[in-house]
């Protein structure tokens, strides 16, 4: 019982920590947007209002289950926004080809064709996801890496947007929601009960989880780290490249923890029956 108290408290302080940043930065956007007329901003609201909404929708018309809803969104916002930064990456490769695309000029000072308004509205996503998983406790542990990942991502990208830098290499960081959607794809899967690991249908998407895991995650974020070190001497003295190599750090160590976690749930679907045997042990 006291244990149980104990955790129930540590869980209680956490929430109330991120509920803290979360508020101080929907201040920071909403002083932006109304004293600084910085409208575009209105970019990062639709965003929040849009995922919430589609929450209300799957929660009335599909499921009331909390992580079933919060986990069909983060599907909706994977999609939605790997659809978004191939089309822009694509849409700047055919306008003006690949020759001095990836610059670094081009990377911190200029915006891509709709880069702006989509890094604003996954912007909205993540701060709409912080509060649905504080409101509905879908996190564990003393330090919940979900939360950090958001906090994270709502700093670096906030930032970014407000000094107008490095807007292309955020979006380049957002190829990873190709991989999401597969985690996503795998928590609805389960949650529907097919967990056949012989099915043809789980092995592809394992083999789609994997190959997109390495690619559009580890790669494509160990790339732009190596991209970030090798032109540190062309930044200005300022906050952008400690920020951004803080940024990247994080998302590199965050994607280690999540490579061990999918490890460990693959094991897990490969031997299902030696997993509840150990676990009646």
């Amino acid at each position: 019982m006291a244990r149980t108290s104990t955790k129930r408290s540590d869980k209680n302080k956490v929430g109330v920590f991120f509920l803290a940043t979360l508020l101080l930065w929907s201040v920071s956007v909403l002083f932006e947007i109304a004293f600084n007329k910085r409208k575009v901003l209105l970019f990062i609201v639709a965003g929040a209002c849009f995922f919430q909404i589609a929450n209300w929708v799957i929660r009335l018309l599909v499921s009331r289950d909390p992580l079933f809803v919060n986990t069909s969104v983060s599907l909706l916002h994977s999609t939605i926004t790997s659809v978004s930064v191939v089309f822009i990456v694509v849409n700047q490769w055919l306008r003006n080809g690949l020759n001095g695309m990836f610059e670094h000029s081009e990377l911190v000072g200029s915006a891509w064709l709709w880069a702006y308004p989509a890094l604003c509205f996954s912007c909205g996503y993540f701060a709409y996801d912080q509060w649905d998983m504080l409101q509905y406790r879908l996190y564990s542990g003393l330090i919940p890496g979900i939360l950090v990942h958001h906090l994270l991502l709502l700093v670096c990208f906030t930032l970014a947007l407000y000094r107008n830098v490095t807007i292309n290499y955020l979006i380049l960081t957002l190829i990873c929601e190709l991989h999401s959607i597969f985690l996503h794809v795998r928590k609805v899967r389960r949650m529907a009960g097919i967990r056949d690991s012989k099915s043809r249908i789980v092995r592809v998407e394992w083999v789609l989880n994997w190959i997109t895991f390495f690619l559009a995650r580890i790669a494509s974020h160990l790339l732009i780290t190596i991209k970030l070190i090798r032109d540190a001497s062309k930044f200005e003295k300022g906050i952008e490249l400690p920020l951004a190599l803080f940024g990247m750090v994080g998302m590199n160590l965050l994607n280690i923890s999540l490579g061990i976690d999918l490890f460990n749930a693959f094991k897990r679907e490969k031997n299902p029956q030696q997993t509840s045997y150990h676990r009646r042990e």
